[in-house]
């Protein structure tokens, strides 16, 4: 059955983890899992965190959003056992390249607040993108 909007966004805000798909200029669709969180007025906000390692603070997904600002995510439940459980939400976006400084910080508290490693704030930074809109599916109304 589908989500209506009020359901599937508050599907997405209460999640953290998900898939960000964005538009690599010669491959097409390059989706990367991602931890992220939603801010109050409808914005997306991905860490590049100094957590995990990496060879740069530069990462593909960020040139993706320069050359194309469109991006997805995707977030879902799986159940093997319990297939009335199952549903998914897609949030369609688009990058915002200079967020203000506002959203920055409401959307790395929200991220200190639910993922324990990012308390301190240990990001180089974030990469925010605004919901354009959002889809959902679900297999039950549980």
């Amino acid at each position: 059955m589908r989500l209506d909007q009020d359901t599937a966004r508050s599907r997405l805000s209460a999640q953290v983890h998900g898939v960000l798909c964005t538009l690599h200029p010669r491959r097409g669709p390059d989706p990367q899992p991602v931890v992220y969180a939603v801010s109050a007025d409808g914005h997306v906000g991905v860490p590049i965190d100094r957590v995990k390692p990496k060879t740069t603070s530069r990462l593909q997904r960020e040139a993706n959003l320069a050359a194309d600002p469109r991006a997805a995510l995707l977030v879902e439940r799986w159940e093997a056992e319990d297939w009335s459980r199952l549903w998914w939400v897609r949030a369609q976006l688009e990058h915002v390249a200079d967020p203000g400084p506002a959203l920055l910080d409401e959307l790395a508290d929200r991220l200190a607040a639910v993922v324990p490693q990012y308390a301190d704030k240990p990001f180089h930074h974030l990469l925010v993108c605004r919901i354009v809109a959002v889809t959902g599916w679900a297999a039950s109304d549980g």
